[in-house]
Parts: C-alpha cells; structure tokens; sequence
C-alpha cells in the first residue's frame, strides 16, 4: 500500500504561499492578520494591479477601496465596495508568486 491516501496533495503544501481568501488592513476588523500583511499582497482587481484596496474577498469576488478622504463620524475612512475578479499574490516571494484567484 502507497502514502497517497495519508499523503495529502502538494497544493496544500503551496497554500502557504498564496494570501487568504479574505483580508483587511484594518486592525478592529476580524480578518486583519499583521504577519500576512507584513509579507506585502498584491491585488489585481478586474486586470487592473491596485495598491489602494482597504479589505478584499477573492471567493466572493470584490474589494473596498477608500472614497477620497471622506471619513464617518467615528473617523473611519468611508469605503466603496466594488465588485469584480480579484486575484491575490505575495509581494515578497517575487515575480513568478503563487496566485490566489477565483
């Protein structure tokens, strides 16, 4: 008998190196995660790289983005929910990086 059935597959092992599905950069926000934003992500939103997006969510297909300096009344930046394909890389492991795309 083989390890393939206790083995799991090798994207697993590759999963460490793609970003989560859901991120935010706010620390009150339940899907902030300082080591992974440390790292740097790269987001690609519609074919288009962005380097203003405030939280993303890759399997549900959207990010929020701020709108201008427009703040709410506890001085939260007002954000803009845009919806379209998402992909996300780290910035630190270079050019060829795994992505994580829906």
């Amino acid at each position: 008998m083989t390890d393939e059935t206790t083995t799991p597959p090798a994207a697993p092992a590759s999963g460490a190196d793609v970003p989560p599905d859901h991120l935010a950069i706010n620390p009150r926000s339940p899907f902030f995660d300082a080591d992974k934003l440390s790292r740097g992500i790269g987001i690609r939103f519609k074919g288009v790289v962005r380097n203003n997006v405030e939280e993303y969510c890759i399997s549900e297909g959207w990010v929020r983005v701020q709108a201008g300096k427009t703040m709410d009344r506890k001085g939260n930046p007002l954000t803009l929910k845009l919806s379209g394909p998402v992909e996300a890389w780290y910035e630190d492991l270079g050019e060829d990086a795994p992505v994580a795309k829906a």
